[in-house]
């Protein structure tokens, strides 16, 4: 089958692109009517403003990133067999990272499938086609997937900011298999359950394993609390690594109950404790409480999902420093993640040391975290490396 052609401006770069870059926004494409026309999720072959092909693009006229690069040959047949192909280059990189197939199978763009999310939880996948093309094309995705990874049971997370900026709705089934509750997931040492079609996201934050597993050599013997916890992400990791006692905020009931479930399938029950609310009013009220803690993590969702929201987004880093850093005994430990693309590593480390300094303490970063192997990031799109993770030893 021929596919349409779109081309791009004069003006646009499409140095850019041919360099790795994967998107077109809007305004550097000619939309005229037959461009307009084209239905979202319609594969076509994009071309310079020479008329020279650059390669095959999935094509969404709703969106202000009217078209991702999916391959450059202008040639390529975008099918099931296409799909099989890029899966299993990346399930060969998630074997050898990992012994137990629990990962990021797939991380979007850096992966070559933009704007698809896939998280894999032993024999069960989440599939999160944020992208038109990713919704036209799911069944044959689904399909793809059970072929290369084996797995029986996909879901379709249909939900989230990103879908609403495709102009997709909101939808989130089972599409092959069946679930009879929350799948156990264990990692570096600890048991979280992960609700795969009714927790955020996919159910479970893969991409926080390595800083799991470093804050879980300072835990020993300590008392630790979890801010923003979710289903116990850094509580429970701490509770593997023989932390006295962890108390794990959210805001979420659901969560939290996960997070307890957790906890008593590791036998560590007895460590663990959750205090419901919200995490700023928690913070302040444990100060009021004179609590201390050997260790304190705060994991907040993005507060800067964009450019419009980054100076709100690190004032409110900085006021997560400001309420934890009181929380910190002495010589002890605060971690501060940010999983704001828009935030970039020296705004949220500059934040978060405004806000230790105006908590009346001082600190030493010991740690730099960002996502685990599994989410790799592509050098030329800034948004795949959205995760930083700082870990401070504070002083008075």
């Amino acid at each position: 089958m021929t596919m349409p052609t779109i081309r791009l401006m004069p003006k646009a770069e499409a140095r850019a692109i041919r360099h790795g870059f994967p998107w077109v926004y809007s305004n550097e494409l000619v939309t005229d009517r037959r461009t307009k026309a084209l239905a979202p999720g319609a594969l076509a072959v994009l071309e310079d403003s020479a008329r020279t092909p650059m390669g095959v693009v999935a094509v969404n006229p709703q969106s202000r990133i009217i078209a991702r690069m999916l391959d450059r040959d202008p040639e390529a047949v975008i099918d099931r067999d296409w799909l099989a192909a890029r899966l299993r280059a990346a399930l060969a990189h998630r074997e050898a990272l990992y012994d137990a197939p629990f990962y990021r199978l797939v991380h979007a763009e850096a992966d070559g499938l933009p704007g698809v999310v896939i998280d894999r939880f032993g024999d069960a996948a989440v599939i999160q086609p944020n992208a038109a093309w990713a919704e036209v094309l799911l069944d044959d995705l689904a399909a793809a997937l059970a072929d290369v990874t084996g797995v029986s049971t996909i879901v379709k997370n249909g939900s989230g900011r990103a879908r609403g900026l495709e102009g997709l709705p909101e939808e989130t089934l089972v599409m092959t298999g069946a679930l009879d509750g929350p799948v156990p997931v264990a990692m570096n040492g600890a048991t979280y359950m992960a609700d795969l079609t009714g927790g955020q996201k996919t159910g479970l934050f893969f991409d926080q394993r390595d800083n799991h597993a470093f804050v879980q050599r300072l835990v020993q013997g300590r008392r630790v609390l979890d801010v923003f916890s979710h289903v116990g992400g850094f509580s429970l990791a701490a509770l593997a690594g023989d932390a006295s006692q962890a108390l794990a905020v959210d805001s979420s009931a659901p969560a939290l109950e996960l997070a307890g479930q957790g906890a008593a399938a590791m036998g560590a029950g007895d460590r663990f404790a959750t205090r419901k609310g919200d995490a700023f009013d928690v913070m302040t009220a444990l100060a009021e409480e004179g609590e201390r803690f050997d260790v304190v993590v705060c994991d907040p969702p993005a507060f800067a999902p964009n450019r419009q929201a980054l100076e709100a987004g690190l004032r409110a880093y900085e006021r997560v420093a400001r309420l934890a850093a009181p929380l910190v005994a002495e010589g002890g430990y605060l971690g501060l993640c940010s999983c704001s693309h828009a935030a970039d590593l020296t705004k949220f480390r500059n934040a978060s040391a405004r806000g230790i300094g105006r908590g009346g303490r001082r600190g030493q970063i010991i740690w730099t975290g960002f996502a685990g192997p599994d989410h790799p990031q592509l050098p030329q799109l800034a948004e795949s490396g959205y995760l930083k993770s700082l870990v401070f030893r504070l002083s008075e």
